[in-house]
């Protein structure tokens, strides 16, 4: 089952990426651009840090069997 919405983004970036002839230098700096023109409108997000995890117990056994 397809998604409109899915088909609708890869429609536009199949558009964008031809208008510039699947150059990526030409499609970043447009990008940039348009950002650009955004103004403060843009939302930077900070990467989410993961913490680490202990190993499972199943994990743990098999090291100390292996």
């Amino acid at each position: 089952m397809k998604d409109p919405f899915v088909e609708e983004i890869r429609n536009i970036r199949m558009e964008h990426t031809q208008a510039f002839q699947s150059d990526l230098r030409k499609i970043s700096e447009d990008l940039k651009a348009y950002e650009k023109s955004l103004g403060g409108r843009m939302v930077h997000l900070e990467p989410k840090r993961r913490s680490p995890t202990k190993p499972s117990s199943e994990h743990a056994d098999a090291r100390q069997t292996g």
